[in-house]
């Protein structure tokens, strides 16, 4: 399962793009990403490349003004809730190994 910030059109393009075959849900306005520390707002500079740029326009992919973005986070939860396998880094290259996250699926 994975988690967008993005509003449902521009989600749903994505999955069909990529060719997603898992869920993937809306947390708009970063709502849980937020609640468990893994966003960060952009700062002005870095705001004009996203805009101006490299035409990535955050106002209408995720419908609000925040310019926040989640952290790229990958978490194994096991069925009694317990976090088996954490990784995020806010560096949104370094992403969580799949053959880490999958070895610790119980």
């Amino acid at each position: 399962m994975s988690l967008s910030p993005q509003l449902e059109p521009y989600a749903s393009a994505w999955v069909k793009q990529d060719g997603i075959d898992f869920e993937v849900l809306l947390d708009l306005g970063n709502g849980v990403a937020g609640s468990y520390g893994l966003t960060f707002q952009l700062p002005d500079d870095l705001i004009e490349v996203y805009r101006d740029m490299l035409s990535i326009d955050l106002v209408r992919f995720n419908g609000d003004e925040s310019w926040e973005l989640a952290i790229p986070a990958t978490f194994v939860i096991d069925t009694d809730g317990i976090v088996v396998y954490a990784a995020a880094d806010p560096d949104y290259t370094t992403r969580a190994e799949p053959s880490e996250a999958i070895a610790a699926i119980p």
